[in-house]
């Protein structure tokens, strides 16, 4: 089958496998590149197939020769629909590591789901006894609670008063004005139960529970701050809310594992394009532009970047570096006055009739697109692949 890109706004409906391999081992072969460093060995990524997930478990497995379960919600190719990108990522993981030796199983599934989580203890169980390090980087627009049955629907939304700024369509380059109206009480409670820290903890506490938890385990989620331009859409937003969550249960996490020696840590990590990152009014505009300030400074990182610093430096290594609440920072590269001031003076000045020349839009547009296998210069994209590609331990 021949595959191309076919989108409406920040989705891909489509996916290229050989293009999600390059994708994969793109940032296996930057992780080989850094060599070695003495990490974790037996980690649980809980939405692993994409993004920081993902980058997780590569930096993992191919950085400190972890075992790694990982833990997606994703389609195979069903008659000419291809498989999601997801898929076709954890596929492609999944082969380079058992190349390499290393011990790699995928759960497919509802990871807010009592079954999941129990497949889960099982196979630690099996095949691991327990694990160091459990990260938690689930991003899904809705949640079915496990006890209650209640589903949840999240919105991006500000909270208070309608905000109004420029964004951008990145797949035309024009920029307009957009407002967005506030929030209700509703929409804020339920974006925080999707969202926030609630199956993190169940997660941990579950895990505990089954006694599958090493000493001294490490859990950590992810979380982004970003500068004013997006605070209305994020920081102070409804996801602004759900973090504040997140954030108070690595606290609570942090005190339950301290009884073995355990940590539970928030990573403020950069901004960058993801599937979850693409759906936010307002940040396409903003990475654009900050992609050619870091560019141009040569301080540009991907998802594999941020991972590696994250675990070889901050959590396994010998450069910390947290802020005033304990949170682990590795955007501060991002955050720094220099590149902030430039970014917020482009802002200004940015428009349809000069977007291309102020911004990086067109290297976000092809962020966007390898984030389905597309736009890579060494995949022909006018030849026949099979798509029904299989994830080795989903067979």
């Amino acid at each position: 089958m021949i595959v191309t890109p076919k989108y409406r706004g920040f989705i891909c409906t489509t996916s290229h496998p050989e293009g999600c391999a390059v994708n994969v081992n793109h940032q296996i072969n930057y992780i080989k590149s850094k060599g070695k460093f003495n990490g974790p060995k037996k980690v649980l990524v809980i939405g692993a197939s994409t993004g920081y997930g993902l980058a997780s478990r590569i930096a993992a497995a191919f950085g400190s020769g972890a075992a790694t379960i990982g833990v997606a919600f994703e389609k195979p190719a069903t008659g000419s629909r291809t498989a999601s990108a997801g898929w076709y990522n954890t596929a492609a993981f999944e082969k380079a590591a058992l190349k390499e030796g290393l011990y790699a199983k995928t759960i497919n599934g509802d990871a807010f789901s009592n079954e999941i989580k129990q497949q889960v203890i099982d196979l630690i169980k099996k095949d691991l006894e327990k694990v160091d390090l459990v990260v938690y980087s689930l991003a899904s627009p809705r949640r079915t609670h496990p006890v209650t049955g209640e589903t949840f629907n999240s919105v991006i939304k500000p909270i208070g008063e309608t905000y109004t700024n420029k964004t951008v369509d990145f797949h035309t380059g024009v920029v307009s004005e957009a407002s967005f109206e506030p929030a209700t009480e509703e929409e804020i409670q339920n974006t925080v139960k999707v969202m926030g820290g609630e199956d993190w903890e169940m997660w941990i506490h579950a895990l505990d529970e089954a006694g599958v938890l090493e000493k001294n385990t490490i859990t950590i989620a992810y979380s982004y701050i970003g500068p004013e331009i997006t605070h209305p859409i994020y920081k102070n937003g409804t996801i602004g809310k759900a973090k504040e969550d997140l954030e108070q249960t690595s606290k609570r996490l942090n005190v339950f594992l301290s009884k073995n020696g355990g940590k539970a840590y928030i990573s403020v990590n950069k901004a960058l394009v993801t599937q979850s990152s693409s759906a936010i009014p307002v940040v396409p505009l903003y990475m654009s532009l900050l992609f050619k300030v870091m560019k141009e400074k040569n301080v540009h990182e991907g998802c594999i970047e941020q991972m590696y610093r994250l675990f070889a430096d901050r959590l396994y290594g010998n450069k910390p570096l947290y802020d005033s609440e304990g949170r682990i920072r590795i955007d501060e590269l991002e955050m720094s006055d220099d590149v902030q001031s430039k970014v917020n003076e482009l802002w200004k000045k940015v428009d349809t009739d000069n977007i291309n020349e102020l911004s990086d839009l067109e290297g976000f547009r092809n962020e966007f697109f390898n984030l389905f296998g597309f736009a890579f210069d060494e995949i022909d994209y006018d030849k026949d692949v099979d798509i029904d590609v299989k994830i080795p331990s989903i067979e």
